[in-house]
């Protein structure tokens, strides 16, 4: 007879197994069209197809399922708002392709979902910095701010990656902080922030960058230089020391 750890195990084991038709049954189950509406009032989150299924339970359901990326693409594939969220959250980063990230990418409509996958997938990838340059212009809202989203997660991402990586960022960052859509101008205060709390030298360059925004003839770029300053340039900044073979040897 198994004991309890075996028990357990193969319980896990099951869940695991979910199909992707029983997943969608679970996030049914959770269905609140009021919360769709909530979602639209309170954070500006306007999304189609939406069950109104809160973050906090779509980790938890996640958590029961385990990493499976097959099951995540079959699930951004049913079209379902929540659907969709699941596979940012299934989905194994190291798998990830380009051709996958130009069909999610292509489907984002608010912000939202546009950080689950940047964040949770696209900046844990080998691909973040190539996918970061291919967005960084993009004229789609947030297509482009995927980009920066992806630049400011992959700050933590990558522990161990050289100043020069970050650094080749900045010109980027200068370029597009003239764009005064909220959620792109949002997007590079967001990366230019966290490329200054990596390391000391890093902070001084973005607080640099910050500084040739300020000169700039654009609100959008004005603003992001002034709250990143703020931060960055604050005696309760919390500046890090990655990668730590250099900074913490």
């Amino acid at each position: 007879m198994p004991g309890p750890f075996a028990s357990q195990f193969c319980s896990l084991c099951l869940l695991t197994e979910m199909t992707s038709t029983e997943i969608i049954t679970r996030l049914n189950a959770l269905k609140d069209p009021e919360k769709v509406i909530f979602k639209q009032k309170k954070f500006g989150v306007v999304a189609n197809n939406s069950l109104g299924v809160y973050h906090k339970d779509l980790k938890a359901l996640a958590k029961e399922i385990g990493m499976n990326s097959a099951l995540a693409i079959e699930l951004f594939d049913t079209g379902i708002y929540e659907g969709r969220l699941m596979c940012s959250k299934l989905c194994r980063p190291k798998e990830l392709t380009f051709d996958l990230v130009e069909k999610w990418t292509a489907t984002f409509e608010n912000w939202e979902i546009c950080d689950s996958f940047s964040m949770g997938v696209y900046a844990r990838s080998p691909l973040a910095v190539s996918m970061i340059e291919q967005y960084k212009n993009d004229e789609s809202e947030f297509e482009r701010r995927a980009a920066f989203a992806t630049m400011a997660g992959y700050c933590m991402a990558d522990k161990k990656a050289s100043n020069d990586v970050y650094e080749q960022f900045l010109p980027w960052l200068l370029h597009a902080a003239t764009d005064d859509r909220i959620y792109v101008k949002k997007a590079v205060n967001w990366a230019l922030r966290s490329i200054g709390k990596r390391n000391r030298d890093l902070n001084k360059l973005a607080i640099d960058t910050a500084k040739k925004m300020l000169e700039m003839d654009s609100k959008s770029a004005i603003w992001i230089a002034k709250d990143a300053i703020k931060e960055l340039a604050g005696e309760s900044v919390n500046v890090l020391d990655y990668p730590r073979s250099i900074y913490r040897p």
